[in-house]
């Protein structure tokens, strides 16, 4: 069972995601809260797989929490939800740690594969605003301190981080290189040790920083 923890400062949003998540058989949210200093509180206590958390909320937003919590090394996968197509939300979000970006006007089937996709440990950018992403990643003030990597990436290190920078999981980079999903794990660890970083979206801004992708 996935647990969840929600956060949101809109009763209706929070009653609506609820209710579509009890459908789910493997997904339940076992915590609520209403803003920024509650969520905090709640996630430190229930320690959820996933957080479900809204970027904009009164006194302390989400992208604070995350950056809270971040620097607490407290911080569980976390999805923003927002209901703004919001490219600096998503850059800020992205380097305070958050592995998902999705709004809010969602289907059930969207989101509960969401949410398994960050427990499972893979990062979800949505299809559509890949390239944004990445553009604005590149145009954003460095992230990171100057790195000369001493062991340089593999070609098949440098397809699988491209292909980590569209967004794709472990099984369909996977099922588009040939090797095992296993194999694939293994670059992909190597290439977190060889940027060093301690997840793909690092390694994607990381990669970014360096002119690998």
């Amino acid at each position: 069972m996935i647990r969840v923890a929600l956060v949101d400062d809109q009763t209706l949003v929070r009653s609506g995601i609820c209710g579509l998540l009890e459908l789910s058989e493997d997904i339940r949210v076992v915590a609520e809260a209403v803003d920024g200093d509650q969520a905090i509180d709640v996630i430190l206590a229930t320690q959820p797989d996933v957080v479900l958390l809204d970027i904009r909320m009164p006194g302390r937003s989400g992208l604070d929490v995350l950056q809270a919590l971040n620097a607490m090394h407290k911080l569980p996968p976390t999805i923003l939800l927002t209901t703004f197509d919001d490219d600096h939300a998503l850059f800020a979000g992205m380097r305070s740690g958050a592995q998902g970006f999705l709004l809010k006007d969602i289907s059930l089937e969207r989101l509960s594969d969401a949410i398994r996709c960050v427990a499972g440990g893979q990062t979800l950018f949505r299809p559509a605003i890949t390239e944004r992403v990445l553009q604005g990643l590149k145009n954003t003030s460095s992230a990171f301190a100057p790195l000369n990597l001493p062991d340089p990436l593999t070609s098949r290190e440098s397809e699988i981080l491209a292909l980590m920078a569209g967004g794709f999981n472990n099984r369909e980079i996977a099922d588009a290189l040939g090797p095992s999903e296993g194999t694939i794990k293994n670059h992909i660890s190597s290439i977190l040790s060889k940027l060093g970083v301690r997840d793909r979206v690092r390694a994607v801004l990381r990669g970014l920083e360096l002119g690998l992708i």
